[in-house]
């Protein structure tokens, strides 16, 4: 199993930077491939941004590219997602989630509210 546990949510205003971190424990974190999701009021959780395994290739969603930026540090067994410029839009809250085929596990998310 692998406990996931965000942090680095707040209050920012539009055009502002926050960078959320998930620490993960209980397994070997490098086996994982990890994503960030968020779900905002009255929506459905949606997918934000996945990296690799040992890093590399990452993916995002449409709505963060170019301000987004997701990392890792598997010494560590931390993620990172640094949001730059952000938007209203971009209030939810914030879910990591660790990956290994149909296993799946979630933190309890943070939440971020951009607001001015």
């Amino acid at each position: 199993q692998v406990q996931l546990v965000e942090s680095g949510g707040g209050l920012v205003q539009p055009g502002g930077s926050l960078r959320l971190s998930c620490a993960a424990s209980g397994s070997t974190f490098s086996r994982y491939v990890m994503k960030w999701y968020r779900q905002a009021p009255g929506k459905e959780r949606e997918w934000v941004s996945s990296i690799p395994r040992t890093g590399g290739r990452t993916s995002y969603a449409d709505s963060v590219k170019g301000r987004f930026t997701i990392s890792r540090d598997n010494a560590e067994n931390m993620v990172y997602l640094q949001m730059n410029s952000l938007k209203p839009e971009d209030t939810a809250v914030y879910y990591c989630n660790a990956q290994n085929g149909q296993i799946g596990y979630w933190g309890q998310g943070t939440q971020v509210t951009v607001s001015s």
